[in-house]
């Protein structure tokens, strides 16, 4: 089996789990980069509080999402309280896109193998 996932994925006769990534698979940053994507921009605050994360936790995986250049945090004040907000990126929506699209490839695959069954 290759190990390029582009080469082998759904789109070219691979399995379907070849085409997700693994910065966004993974359950919090695919959680993160769905609300994103549903808003504008996000306070820091809801994404802790929805996801169930502590602070620590959510900034860790704030700093790779960041790095992936999947989202920019931008720092700020709402009145006179520190906030602090995340926005989606083109490349971190097309990431995104490309996730759901590989889960949607694996669900028809899936559901196509119980109905032959």
């Amino acid at each position: 089996m290759s190990g390029n996932a582009e080469a082998a994925g759904p789109g070219n006769g691979g399995h379907p789990t070849n085409g997700l990534s693994d910065t966004v698979h993974q359950r919090n940053r695919l959680g993160i980069l769905t609300i994103a994507a549903e808003a504008d921009r996000v306070e820091v605050a809801y994404l802790r509080d929805a996801l169930e994360l502590t602070a620590g936790n959510l900034s860790r995986h704030l700093a790779v999402l960041e790095e992936a250049q999947l989202i920019q945090i931008e720092r700020g004040y709402h009145g006179r309280r520190p906030k602090t907000w995340i926005r989606i990126t083109e490349q971190g929506q097309a990431a995104l896109t490309a996730e759901i699209e590989a889960l949607r490839e694996l669900l028809r695959r899936h559901q196509g193998f119980r109905a032959s069954t």
